[in-house]
């Protein structure tokens, strides 16, 4: 944490009447969990704190302390209109681009308020904001979130509240502490948090022990049904249309994790999921080792994001993807032969 950021960043947090924490579209752990553990350390000060999201978090994620406060622009838009416009101080988390951020984009943008980036993803866009905290090595914007706490010298303000929500992002974003970005100094600051006393097992239970029959089912059904292997069994794709979903009553966050359950067969050492969504298909990319899934998600499918995690879109029917996905692998694979041996 360079010392100039941090006492800049201290000045506005203590000079702002109004801030706004945002956080990328289609949010997940990490991006609801630092938010939450930002909002609960910043409500420690004298300013009026609140959450502005582009779009609504999945049920998954509804018990965290204080989430009723996050408001989203699809369902509360001239609430959240109204804070952007008023806000002197705005967060920008765990986005590299303010393109991740769909319609909330323009408010942004807009606003005359100081902004800061905190994140943790490849090749951040410095120009939107004043003030960046971007380290590509970190697990999580949640992990992050607590090094400039304790940088800022603010350490026993980190209550159980504002402990509960890092711990779930850096849960979620590790994937449970698996990922290579998991280094000794994540496992120490969990170790920290934990001293705070908030209950990690209950964290774990509502996370991954709290699924409805029909996201059982719809994971049944994709493993068994959807299920590709390809490249001498070293790639597998899952693909889920509209009308399976449908089928099986899917809701936001009812097919996170199909990715990684892919990656996880023996042998496999990439995974692509790809979703149906109003002739938008959304992809997910995750891979082993240094196998570089950002690649192909930010030359071929206008995305991008980690080595190992990345995402990407597809404009057009899921065949279409399918076959593109299909296509450009060979390629991809001789690329990086090497790497998948």
């Amino acid at each position: 944490m360079i010392s100039e950021n941090i006492q800049n960043l201290l000045e506005n947090i203590k000079a702002a009447k109004n801030i706004v924490i945002t956080a990328h579209k289609s949010p997940d752990g990490d991006s609801i969990g630092s938010s939450l553990g930002l909002f609960h350390f910043l409500k420690q000060f004298e300013a009026d704190v609140t959450i502005c999201h582009p779009d609504k978090a999945p049920p998954f994620l509804e018990w965290m302390p204080g989430f009723e406060s996050v408001n989203d622009l699809e369902s509360q838009e001239d609430k959240v209109i109204d804070l952007m416009s008023n806000a002197d101080l705005i967060f920008c988390l765990d986005y590299n681009s303010s393109s991740r951020i769909g319609h909330l984009e323009k408010y942004l943008i807009k606003s005359e308020a100081k902004k800061v980036m905190i994140d943790h993803h490849r090749d951040p866009d410095m120009e939107f904001c004043d003030i960046v905290f971007s380290d590509i090595t970190s697990c999580s914007t949640a992990q992050l979130i607590y090094e400039i706490i304790i940088a800022s010298g603010y350490e026993k303000r980190i209550n159980q509240e504002v402990a509960t929500a890092l711990y779930t992002g850096i849960v979620t974003d590790t994937g449970s502490f698996r990922f290579s970005s998991t280094l000794p100094k994540t496992h120490n600051i969990v170790a920290k948090l934990m001293e705070t006393g908030f209950n990690h097992s209950l964290v774990h239970e509502q996370i991954y022990d709290a699924n409805s029959l029909d996201r059982i089912k719809l994971t049944s059904f994709a493993m068994l049904e959807k299920l590709e292997i390809l490249h001498n069994g070293m790639i597998s794709y899952i693909s889920l249309t509209q009308n399976e979903l449908k089928r099986f009553n899917a809701g936001k966050g009812d097919t996170e994790g199909l990715v990684n359950m892919a990656l996880g067969i023996q042998g496999v050492r990439m995974a692509v999921f790809l979703k149906e969504s109003d002739g938008i298909i959304k992809m997910s990319f995750r891979s082993k080792g240094v196998i570089p899934v950002s690649d192909m998600a930010s030359k071929h499918f206008q995305g991008g994001g980690h080595l190992n995690a990345s995402g990407g879109k597809f404009v057009g029917n899921i065949n279409n993807a399918i076959e593109k996905l299909v296509t450009i692998l060979p390629n991809f694979v001789k690329e990086n032969k090497a790497l998948f041996e």
